[in-house]
C-alpha cells in the first residue's frame, strides 16, 4: 500500500514516517501542500494523510485539489487545531478522519486501516478473465507476465472493466462511476490509466483492452 504523508514538522514527520513505513506501507513523505501536491502525481498513493497548517499551500486546499482529480482517494487531517470550525470544514471536504495534536503514532495506523478496510470491504476481493486474476483487496493484479501492484484507482478502473467484460463503456460510464464526474481534465487521467492498464494486461493473449473511438473502451476475450 502506498502512502502520502504531507507533514512540516520535520522531526514529527520523520517519526510518523518511519512508524507507517515499519507497519508495511511505501511512504512518500513531503514537507509542503506542493511538494505533496507533487507527491502525489508521481506515487499515486492509496491513502493520504494531510497536516492541515503547511507553507506553499495548507492542507484543506490541497485536499480540495486531490478530490478534484480523485474523488476516490481517501485522507485523514492532521492538526494542532480542535476548533469545531476546522473540524467541520475538513469533514465537508471529504475527509475520513480528522485527528488533532498530539496523538499515538498508533492511533493514527488503526485509523488508516480502519479507512482503508472500510474502502476495501465493499468490494468482491478476486475477478479472473483469461489467465489474469485481480486481487482488488490487495492491489494485486496476476498475469501470464507476473505480478502487478496496482494503486487504487487503476484496481477500480480494471475491475470495473472485468465486470463489463466484452461491453463497451463510454467515457461519460467510467468517469461517472470511478471518479464521480464526467470532466475533461478526468478524462485525460483517465487515458493515463487505461495506458497503464493495457501494458499490464499485454502478456494475456487472451485479453484485449480496446479503444472505441468516439465511444470509450472495451475488455474483450480474445478466442
Amino acid at each position: 500500500m502506498k502512502l502520502l504523508l504531507a507533514e512540516d514538522d520535520v522531526d514529527f514527520g520523520n517519526i510518523l514516517s518511519q512508524y507507517v513505513t515499519l507497519s508495511g506501507f511505501d511512504v512518500a513523505l513531503a514537507r509542503n501542500g506542493r511538494e505533496a501536491w507533487d507527491l502525489f502525481h508521481e506515487s499515486r498513493p492509496d491513502i493520504c494523510v494531510l497536516d492541515v497548517m503547511m507553507p506553499e499551500m495548507d492542507g484543506f486546499t490541497l485536499a480540495e485539489k486531490l478530490r478534484a482529480e480523485e474523488p476516490g482517494v481517501p485522507f485523514i487531517f492532521l492538526t494542532a487545531k480542535s476548533l469545531r470550525e476546522d473540524i467541520i470544514k475538513g469533514l465537508k471536504l471529504g475527509a475520513d478522519d480528522y485527528i488533532t495534536k498530539p496523538f499515538d503514532p498508533e492511533m493514527l495506523m488503526l485509523r488508516i486501516n480502519n479507512i482503508l478496510r472500510r474502502v476495501y470491504s465493499a468490494a468482491e476481493d478476486e475477478y479472473t478473465i483469461s489467465e489474469t486474476t485481480l486481487k482488488y483487496n490487495s492491489l494485486e493484479l496476476i498475469t501470464p507476465s507476473g505480478k502487478e501492484r496496482l494503486t487504487l484507482r487503476e484496481a477500480q478502473l480494471l475491475r470495473h472493466l472485468m465486470i463489463n467484460r466484452n461491453k463497451a463503456q463510454t467515457r461519460e460510464q467510467i468517469l461517472t462511476e470511478i471518479w464521480g464526474q464526467d470532466d475533461y481534465f478526468l478524462g485525460r487521467s483517465m487515458d493515463v490509466f487505461i495506458s497503464r492498464l493495457r501494458k499490464y494486461l499485454s502478456g494475456d493473449r487472451g485479453l484485449a483492452l480496446r479503444t472505441l473511438r468516439g465511444i470509450g473502451f472495451i475488455l474483450e476475450e480474445v478466442n
